[in-house]
């Protein structure tokens, strides 16, 4: 049989109960470590329970049981987490960088062709043996036509029309010495050409018509034979209409103007101009043929031939120095005729001596010319002898 509790019992049951409760809320709740990280839920961490002062303690503790407080470390140690919400969440965001597949993103990864190499010599120079500086890189060109053909020019022809340095428009008489042609302006040069001392030729003007035009002079090899003379750099040009002189397509004012009937005289001087012209080409045999040998360095800039002059004459009277300060190379008789479509062509003829029509009695100061008729040959004879080791090379004259 269960007992029965008097009123006074369960009153200090009561009692127990409460100083029990009032004791439990004193308790602090267990410490859990502070995460490295914040909460997934974006909350902030948890702060550390707060600090219990010596009022503070619960009613079975005693001040003898209370631990000692420990000394401060002189060198606090750096967290090794983040201190502040911004940086965890900054450290949380950060993701690992993808490695590029792009084989182009480095400049260093394209490929470059490679420098060939040069086979050193024995003796350490570096160039290959027996070859001098400008053996060392050559170019083989093949020779021109028109120094393989000799039925433009031979050493037993006289000068005249060149049948391979001219327009395709140009008509050349039987004997080479008459030009025509029709409709724009094209050009012809003799066969040889000078590089030094004076020299003189005169032209004809046969036929112009109601529409034909001149412009006659001299020209270098690089000459465009699909212009006037006087087109570029490399001609110089007396033009019938107004007697202007005519040099990279400018026109001057110079003499007296000119037409069918007259005959004008053409002078050139180049005082040593063999000493400022540009070197002549190489010649070299490989595996039974013969080539133009040329180094790989850069050509030499032309140079000024010092006194150099070309004049006009008209009949026989001079109008003056045309152009002067020329530069080295070899300068050749020229004319270029034009017509308009539908007329007949406009002719000239070439006299290149001895016997002139108007050969001038007074040169002034300039030096006495020589006729055009004497200029030697200067071409290529390629059956000259037997082929020549490969490496050996000549010289054109």
């Amino acid at each position: 049989m269960d007992s029965i509790h008097s009123p006074a019992a369960a009153a200090a049951d009561d009692e127990d109960e409460d100083e029990w409760c009032d004791a439990l809320d004193h308790i602090p709740p267990p410490q859990s470590p502070v995460p490295d990280l914040p909460q997934s839920n974006g909350h902030d961490p948890p702060s550390p329970p707060p600090h219990i002062s010596n009022g503070d303690l619960l009613p079975d503790e005693s001040p003898s049981k209370k631990p000692k407080p420990s000394s401060p470390d002189p060198s606090p140690t750096p967290p090794s987490a983040p201190t502040t919400v911004a940086a965890a969440v900054a450290a949380a965001s950060k993701k690992p960088k993808k490695k590029s597949n792009n084989v182009w993103t480095k400049p260093t990864s394209r490929r470059k062709p490679k420098k060939p190499k040069t086979p050193a010599a024995p003796n350490g120079s570096g160039s290959t043996p027996g070859a001098g500086p400008d053996d060392a890189t050559v170019v083989l060109a093949p020779i021109p036509r028109f120094l393989l053909d000799k039925s433009d020019d031979s050493p037993d022809a006289s000068i005249c029309l060149s049948k391979l340095h001219k327009a395709e428009r140009v008509e050349l008489s039987d004997d080479r010495l008459t030009a025509g042609s029709t409709k724009g302006y094209r050009m012809v040069r003799a066969t040889r050409g000078v590089q030094e001392g004076a020299w003189y030729f005169e032209i004809r003007v046969m036929k112009l018509g109601e529409s034909g035009h001149t412009r006659l002079g001299w020209a270098t090899e690089k000459g465009d034979l699909q212009a006037p003379v006087g087109f570029d750099g490399n001609s110089f040009a007396y033009r019938d209409v107004d007697g202007s002189k005519v040099h990279k397509a400018l026109r001057e004012k110079y003499g007296d103007g000119y037409g069918e009937g007259d005959v004008i005289g053409f002078y050139i001087s180049l005082p040593e101009g063999g000493l400022y012209a540009p070197k002549p080409p190489q010649l070299v045999w490989y595996k039974g043929q013969r080539y133009i040998c040329a180094s790989d360095i850069k050509e030499e800039p032309p140079k000024v031939v010092p006194g150099s002059e070309i004049s006009f004459f008209k009949n026989g009277v001079c109008q003056g120095i045309a152009f002067s300060d020329l530069f080295g190379g070899r300068y050749y008789p020229a004319a270029s005729m034009y017509t308009l479509p539908n007329q007949p062509n406009c002719e000239v003829k070439f006299n290149f001596g001895p016997d002139f029509e108007f050969f001038p009695q007074d040169f002034g100061d300039r030096p006495v010319p020589q006729p055009m008729i004497e200029v030697p040959y200067h071409g290529l004879d390629v059956n000259a002898d037997g082929p020549a080791e490969n490496g050996h090379t000549e010289k054109t004259t």
